[in-house]
């Protein structure tokens, strides 16, 4: 296995215990930002957590403190908050999990008739195509993770809301060609 390999299997193992926490408080929930540092040191510095760490991780997330009130997932305030946040040398890994609205295909010329007029004013560009994207009848609530290892290795996942509500079905995540390229960028700027 190469080193490229290693990291994305370590990437992937993080990603997975952070969906599944986010995934076993239900829906609805706000943003949440976790740091990914070596379990190594997180034993060396709290020996008590031993046992509560998985067999073998050789990176552990550790959930950080809640966003500000006004930093929803997918928001404006949410990239500029990003824009300004660091990581100390010893966290060498972050994944971001928020709540989005999807939209099918056909939704972009809906979009653009509420944009268009509001164009000049980016804040009331991004409400109203909040609130168009909210108001359609083909919108998918989902959840967006995105994590980043500090020397470049991303992966980011979609996991699309059960219709059904079924909080014990099977998490169905996805991933796409350049799934949220800005954000995976977002995040590995927190770590230079």
């Amino acid at each position: 296995m190469t080193d490229d390999q290693h990291a994305e299997v370590v990437l992937a193992r993080c990603v997975r215990e952070v969906v599944e926490f986010a995934d076993a408080d239900g829906w609805g929930n706000p943003p949440q930002m976790f740091a990914l540092v070596p379990t190594a040191d997180l034993v060396a510095a709290e020996p008590g957590l031993l046992d509560q760490l998985d067999d073998g991780s050789e990176l552990t997330p550790i959930a950080q403190d809640a966003f500000p009130d006004d930093i929803a997932g997918g928001s404006m305030a949410m990239d500029e908050f990003l824009a300004t946040t660091t990581w100390p040398p010893a966290v060498q890994g972050c994944v971001l999990v928020q709540e989005i609205v999807v939209l099918p295909p056909d939704a972009e010329s809906d979009l653009d008739e509420a944009l268009v007029p509001l164009l000049a004013d980016d804040d009331a560009a991004d409400a109203a195509g909040r609130a168009a994207a909210h108001a359609h009848p083909g919108r998918r609530d989902a959840r967006l993770i995105a994590g980043v290892l500090r020397h470049g290795t991303s992966l980011c996942l979609l996991q699309i809301r059960p219709e059904d509500d079924d909080g014990f079905g099977e998490l169905d995540l996805r991933t796409y060609p350049n799934l949220a390229p800005g954000l995976v960028e977002a995040l590995h700027h927190t770590l230079e």
